[in-house]
């Protein structure tokens, strides 16, 4: 009995540990969505180009788990992690002390880039460590925690911007960022050994990312979660000027709403890791994107006739809790047999959601700051593509094989 407390108690503390490296990204990315109007207004630019700062972010992000994650495969996982976490805290201040729109845009790039190592490296290692339904339940407490992240993080940026401005929410970052760099330098042990290790020869990585792309239902699942987790940055991008500017809320009613939705997100992963040992994985991956569908027409519909803001919170809150469900489930199952490349593998499912939320952010607000129409269309499109993705790839190939 004690050998079992202790076995669990170890258990959450590595996902205590590993869940705050991966909730980096979420904390970047949201923490200061409601300095948007601020920003916008100190630099003297649109809203166009402050929404232009998280698609930056997020090509970072995408483009950062592509080199941290085979890097992690080759010299294992504390370094890269250490090494980017450094660059973190010196992008963050850069961000705070930006003299014009452009170098703050290029300083949240490379802060997006740096913080792009905690997310791929921590799924990594817990690939590192499970497999399985074990693998499934471990990656969705990691998520439980990744995911309270988008809870908290808009309401700490709107606390922080009513007692300074939006650079004391960058000055926040940088000193999360040195905290980690501390916990991991002390705390975080080493889970991939020398001998498991590939080769750094540049043609062997791409090699490795070659065989997953060449594997359908690689592919399948890594679109599908792509697709859609590419959708809720639509949601990101447009809701602080949706309903600040539109509907009149506050910032300190956007990150309510905002956080709202952390707690649907939160729902969604969870009820993955509860009831993984009744239902497979691929029935959940179904049940998220059927969800994923009704909620965005009911969004689509909302915006095209301006109905009131309840009309849009709920579905929203709903399509999120989608994401939830359909990124855990589809984690899990296109890692299942990557073991051997999993930073790489990790890398190629990472890249794909930041690639198509950076097409998406600045989109939502090509129609201008008054309509939420642009939101509605790129979200009910990510749903739909995500079913095709699925359908197309990884159903027919199961299909073909008898499966």
């Amino acid at each position: 009995m004690n050998m079992n407390m202790k076995q669990n108690h170890n258990r959450l503390r590595l996902a205590l540990l590993l869940g705050s490296f991966s909730a980096l990204g979420p904390l970047t990315i949201d923490m200061y969505l409601p300095s948007f109007p601020q920003i916008a207004e100190d630099f003297g630019t649109k809203a166009s180009l402050v929404q232009l700062s998280l698609t930056a972010c997020l090509v970072g992000l995408g483009l950062g788990q592509l080199v941290m994650g085979p890097m992690s495969d080759v010299h294992g996982r504390r370094k890269p992690l250490l090494l980017s976490l450094v660059v973190y805290l010196i992008a963050s201040l850069a961000c705070a002390l930006a003299p014009n729109i452009t170098l703050f845009i290029v300083a949240r790039f490379i802060q997006g880039f740096a913080a792009s190592s905690g997310i791929v490296i921590s799924r990594a290692i817990v690939r590192d460590l499970y497999s399985g339904h074990e693998l499934t339940k471990y990656f969705a407490l990691i998520m439980l925690v990744n995911n309270v992240m988008p809870l908290l993080a808009p309401v700490a940026g709107s606390g922080i911007i009513s007692f300074t401005t939006w650079i004391g929410v960058f000055i926040v970052l940088g000193a999360i960022g040195l905290a980690l760099a501390l916990i991991a330098t002390w705390q975080l042990e080493e889970t991939l050994p020398r001998e498991k290790r590939i080769s750094s020869n540049f043609g062997e990585l791409l090699r490795n990312f070659g065989q997953l792309l060449k594997d359908r239902e690689f592919t399948g699942y890594a679109l599908t979660q792509g697709l859609m987790i590419g959708g809720i940055f639509a949601y990101v991008s447009g809701t602080p000027f949706i309903y600040q500017h539109i509907y009149g809320t506050s910032p300190q009613v956007f990150a309510f709403l905002f956080g709202t939705n952390g707690l649907s997100l939160i729902l969604g992963s969870q009820i993955v890791g509860r009831l993984s040992h009744k239902w497979s994985e691929q029935q959940f991956l179904l049940l998220g994107l059927l969800l994923s569908g009704a909620s965005s027409v009911s969004l689509l519909i909302a915006v095209l006739v301006e109905g009131p803001l309840w009309s849009l919170v709920v579905p929203l809150f709903f399509f999120v809790c989608s994401i939830g469900i359909t990124a855990t489930a589809s984690f899990s199952l296109a890692m299942e047999n990557q073991a051997h490349i999993a930073g790489s593998a990790s890398a190629l499912l990472g890249l794909l959601p930041f690639v198509l939320g950076a097409v998406a952010a600045p989109l939502v607000g090509i129609a201008g700051e008054e309509t939420a129409v642009p939101m509605g269309v790129i979200i009910f499109t990510a749903s739909m593509l995500g079913m095709v993705a699925y359908f197309g790839l990884v159903r027919s190939k199961q299909r073909a094989s008898g499966k």
